[in-house]
């Protein structure tokens, strides 16, 4: 893959807070065809350890980036599921946790050869690795409502399936809620048989509200911070698939099914 040298380049390093980092790369200057132009990975710095959201698209490294910031504190590493893009530095990482689900996802070679025509030169950087992102040395398995400890500040895991089946989002004892894929505006990745799964796992996060009142949403694409309308819209959204379905068109590489509204698009398999 490419050099450190170019790293500052290519990562868009963003201190949102004191202790938040957010660090973007433009996956639609990978391959467009996805429908998404930013990844968004979060690294959080406690007193003692920082917490790294995602890996990214794997393109770049990531590593001597974190390792700038965090400088000498304890690096955990969780992916919110095990999608390329989200998982394509992992193999830069000692320990990788993933919820169980999707463990074995990341044991083993993941093939990104759909990646080969892509309409965009730089992604023939990733030939070096013959198109695969390489498996995880150790990985840990969490689970739902565990608890991470980074020192002053803390990290739930709460599972919400629908995306992926072992997706998840993490909520800060500080009121941050990072989503992952499950909900962001833009491009969203929904399974037609799993539509009550992701409307569930929605329900779950608006409860977040309920608990906690005022909540800050760091979702994994597109725009940041967002608040719970974003929740409620995709809720809505997903439940009206079925009447503009209609409208729906082929999309051959992502072989899905393409349907619009006014806030997103819905690929749906």
């Amino acid at each position: 893959m490419g050099d450190y040298s170019e790293n500052r380049n290519w990562f868009e390093i963003i201190k949102h807070k004191e202790y938040l980092y957010v660090i973007r790369e433009r996956l639609d200057e990978i391959d467009p065809r996805f429908y998404t132009t930013y990844d968004n990975l979060f690294l959080i710095i406690g007193s003692h350890s920082a917490l790294l959201i995602d890996t990214g698209c794997g393109l770049f490294p990531l590593k001597p980036v974190v390792d700038d910031l965090i400088q000498d504190k304890t690096l955990l590493v969780i992916n919110t599921h095990s999608h390329f893009d989200h998982v394509g530095g992992n193999y830069e990482f000692d320990e990788i946790l993933i919820h169980n689900e999707e463990i074995n996802s990341i044991s083993k070679p993941m093939d990104i050869s759909f990646l080969k025509d892509s309409p965009k030169e730089i992604a023939k950087l990733f030939e070096s690795n013959n198109f695969t992102i390489p498996p995880v040395k150790n990985i840990k398995s969490i689970d739902d409502n565990e608890i991470i400890e980074l020192g002053e500040l803390s990290v739930k895991v709460i599972h919400t399936p629908g995306h992926s089946s072992g997706s998840i989002s993490l909520l800060t004892n500080r009121n941050e809620l990072f989503t992952g894929d499950t909900a962001h505006y833009g491009a969203i990745y929904v399974s037609k048989e799993d539509f009550t799964t992701h409307l569930t796992s929605l329900l779950k996060l608006l409860n977040l509200f309920q608990e906690r009142g005022n909540i800050e949403i760091y979702p994994s694409h597109e725009e940041y911070v967002v608040d719970r309308e974003l929740l409620i819209d995709l809720s809505y959204g997903i439940q009206n698939i079925e009447n503009i379905w209609n409208t729906r068109a082929r999309d051959d590489f992502i072989e899905a099914w393409l349907i619009s509204d006014e806030k997103f698009k819905y690929l749906v398999f």
